[in-house]
C-alpha cells in the first residue's frame, strides 16, 4: 500500500537530488528551534486542538487534521533522525537534500524502536501526522514578521515488494526545517538515551534542558508557569506541575539533575548538568541563568532531590568531548541572568 503523490508534489521532488541514507551509528542531533518552543503534542492520545504560542516577537501556531491528529513528540524522532543524518553526511563530505530515501529498518533501529510488523504500521501513522500537521511561524524572520507555513513532511511514499512488505520510504522535508539543520549553529547534539524516555513531558523537558542549560555548570532556572505555557500542554497547571514533581523524583533526564527552588512568590525548576564541565562554555557564563525568574530566595528544604538521587543513565562516554552550547540562550523567552556573584538556589524536593 502506497501513499499516492499529487502532481504538484511530484513536480517538487523532480527538482531535488535524492539523499540516499547509508550512514549508521550516527550521533543524534536536534534542531534548536524545535527544542525551544511548542511544536508538538505531548500526549499519546489524538490531539486536534491547535497550539497557539507567542513570546516576545516569536509566534508558533500548530494545526492538526481531525483524521490524523497533531504530530507528537514521539513523531518528532523522525525529524531528529533526519537532522542527524544530514549533519553526519555533511561532516564526511556527502551531498544532502530535503528529499530522503531510506528503509524503515534504518530509521526504526536508529531511534530505538522495534522492527516488527506493529512498528512498521505505527511508522505509517507517524508519517501521516507529520504530513498533515500544519505549522505557521515567524521564527528566524526577525522583527519584519514574515510568517512561513509548512508541514513537517511535505510528501511521502512507501515502496513495497511483491509480497506487499515495505522495503523503502521516501519523504521530502520542508525548507524551513532543512535550512535550520544545515546552519550548524542551529543544531545541538543530544544524548542517545533520549529515545528511551517514555513520557511526553519528560521528553519535552529534556529538550528544554539541553537547549537552555546545555553544558553550562550553573544550569538554568524556569518559572513553572512559564514552563507550562512553553510546553503547549493541554493539561491543567496543577496536573502539569504534579507531572514535573514525579519527573524530579525519578531524576530521569539523561545528563541533568532537577530540583525545585522557591523565591518570595514562586516555585522554580532548576536544571543543572550532573557532570562538571572542564572546558569553557559560551565564552564564560557566570552565575545561574533564569527564565521568567527575577531574584531568588532559598527555601528551607532539608535534603535536596539533587543530592539523594542516583546519577541518571547516559549513553555518552565520560571521556567524550561534548558539543558546547554556544548560543548563550539568546532566544530564551523572558530570560534574566542573576547579577554577578549571584548564588544558585537551594533545591527542594517538592513543590511548595
Amino acid at each position: 500500500m502506497s501513499e499516492k503523490l499529487n502532481p504538484a508534489a511530484r513536480n517538487e521532488r523532480s527538482h531535488l537530488q535524492p539523499f540516499v541514507v547509508t550512514l549508521d551509528a550516527v550521533r543524534p542531533r536536534d534542531q534548536r528551534d524545535l527544542m525551544e518552543r511548542p511544536f508538538f503534542s505531548l500526549a499519546k492520545a489524538k490531539r486536534t486542538a491547535p497550539i497557539r504560542y507567542q513570546a516576545g516577537n516569536a509566534e508558533v501556531q500548530v494545526h492538526a487534521l481531525p483524521e490524523h491528529g497533531m504530530a507528537t513528540i514521539w513523531d518528532a524522532d523522525v525529524l531528529i533522525w533526519a537532522a542527524s543524518q544530514i549533519v553526519e553526511a555533511e561532516d564526511v563530505g556527502l551531498r544532502t537534500s530535503r528529499f530522503f530515501r531510506f528503509t524503515p529498518y534504518q530509521l526504526l533501529t536508529a531511534i530505538g524502536r522495534g522492527t516488527g510488523q506493529r512498528q512498521y504500521l505505527l511508522l505509517k501513522g507517524t508519517m501521516q501526522r507529520l504530513q498533515s500537521t500544519v505549522v505557521a511561524t515567524n521564527i528566524r524572520h526577525g522583527s519584519n514578521w514574515r510568517r512561513q507555513q509548512f508541514s513537517w513532511i511535505t510528501e511521502w511514499e512507501e515502496r513495497v515488494d511483491a509480497r506487499g512488505r515495505s522495503d523503502g520510504y521516501e519523504f521530502v522535508l520542508p525548507d524551513w526545517f532543512y535550512r535550520g539543520v544545515i546552519d550548524r549553529s542551529l543544531v545541538l547534539s543530544i544524548d542517545p538515551a533520549y529515545f528511551r524516555l517514555t513520557g511526553g513531558v519528560e521528553r519535552w523537558l529534556y529538550r528544554v534542558a539541553r537547549k537552555h542549560a546545555g553544558k553550562q555548570p550553573a544550569g538554568w532556572v524556569f518559572d513553572l508557569h512559564h514552563l507550562h505555557l512553553k510546553s503547549g500542554s493541554q493539561a491543567r497547571y496543577s496536573d502539569f506541575t504534579a507531572h514535573l514533581r514525579r519527573i524530579v523524583a525519578r531524576q530521569s533526564l539523561p545528563g541533568y539533575r532537577l530540583g525545585f527552588a522557591q523565591d518570595a512568590r514562586r516555585t522554580l525548576l532548576a536544571i543543572t548538568p550532573h557532570r562538571p564541565i572542564r572546558h569553557a562554555v559560551d565564552g564564560g557564563v557566570d552565575g545561574l541563568g533564569t527564565s521568567n525568574a527575577t531574584g531568588i530566595d532559598t527555601s528551607n528544604a532539608g535534603l535536596s532531590v539533587l543530592r539523594t538521587q542516583d546519577v541518571q543513565l547516559t549513553f555518552w562516554s565520560d571521556a567524550e568531548n561534548h558539543a558546547r552550547n554556544f548560543e548563550s540562550n539568546r532566544d530564551s523567552n523572558s530570560v534574566e541572568a542573576l547579577p554577578d556573584g549571584g548564588q544558585p538556589p537551594t533545591h527542594s524536593g517538592g513543590l511548595a
